[in-house]
């Protein structure tokens, strides 16, 4: 998924992979393919910014993203921000080294929060790299309606980055990825892709996956037209919409635009769709027919 300047998010790259592989396997192949479309899609004086989730934590893959920032700094900007995955690591030491750093702040009686940044050396192969991780430790004493703990709570996050910002930019920078959560949920409900057509008592498994794999790249097609088509409809002159908002649920654009009573029509050799004459969504395909 990607997200422009203007906040509409599109769909530039899905993949349809077997349950039990994990999801950095082969991610790479993926990115080969993938990226090429955001230099195409993204101009040239903006920057992009890819992030992962904790499940792409690995020195392989952080040495691709930063081999991959090197070979777009010619004539462009591309930053990587990969959730860090913990796994083992000892809390109770971390809140020393912020305690020694001096990097706690109380946010409220019975919580303080640190953030700081520290640069990691990681080796892959025979190479060394070092990377920047911005690290944010909450400890809790008393929770929030002021009940004592027995036991200190302390939640420990990180994030691998590239970016220059200061730790709570890139920690807010983060967060948008929860709202991609909310775009991959509206193209499996809205778009009725939960459950794919295809399964193993009807074809062969082999058969199955790839009939599976074009309903879903037909799929990621209707969705950036339906995103497109309610990123549109926002603006007033098109379709008016009936009350103020950033963006419209997928549902919503089938509901407002999609499902509408129309006649086809065949005359002069042509054929016609007419929607009404006063119908603000006949406006908004004339606009799209002239060229958007």
């Amino acid at each position: 998924m990607i997200c422009l300047d203007n906040g509409v998010h599109f769909s530039v790259g899905l993949e349809l992979r077997p349950g039990r592989w994990h999801s950095s396997l082969e991610i790479e192949y993926f990115l080969e393919r993938l990226l090429p479309r955001v230099e195409r899609l993204v101009s040239a004086e903006q920057a992009v910014l890819m992030r992962k989730d904790s499940g792409f934590d690995s020195a392989k893959l952080l040495f691709a993203a930063a081999a991959e920032k090197e070979r777009w700094a010619a004539d462009r900007r591309f930053d990587y921000l990969v959730k860090w995955n913990p796994r083992r690591q000892a809390k109770e030491t971390w809140v020393m080294q912020a305690e020694a750093a001096g990097r706690f702040v109380e946010k409220r009686p019975g919580k303080r929060e640190a953030l700081f940044s520290m640069n990691v050396e990681r080796a892959f192969g025979k190479q060394t790299r070092t990377f920047r991780l911005v690290i944010r430790l909450i400890e809790r004493t008393i929770d929030r309606r002021g009940q004592h703990l027995l036991l200190p709570d302390i939640a420990l996050e990180g994030w691998w980055t590239s970016l220059d910002d200061d730790e709570a930019l890139v920690i807010e920078r983060y967060r948008d990825h929860g709202t991609h959560e909310q775009f991959h949920s509206e193209f499996k409900t809205d778009l009725d892709l939960v459950r794919l057509p295809s399964g193993k008592p009807v074809l062969s498994e082999v058969e199955g996956f790839d009939t599976n794999d074009a309903i879903l790249r037909l799929g990621m097609l209707a969705y950036n037209c339906l995103r497109l088509l309610g990123q549109l409809g926002l603006l007033g002159d098109l379709a008016p919409i009936r009350h103020p908002a950033k963006r419209r649920r997928i549902r919503t654009v089938l509901q407002d635009i999609m499902y509408r009573a129309a006649q086809v029509i065949h005359k002069a050799r042509q054929w016609w769709l007419d929607l009404g004459q006063f119908s603000p969504v006949a406006r908004l395909f004339e606009y799209l027919q002239q060229g958007w």
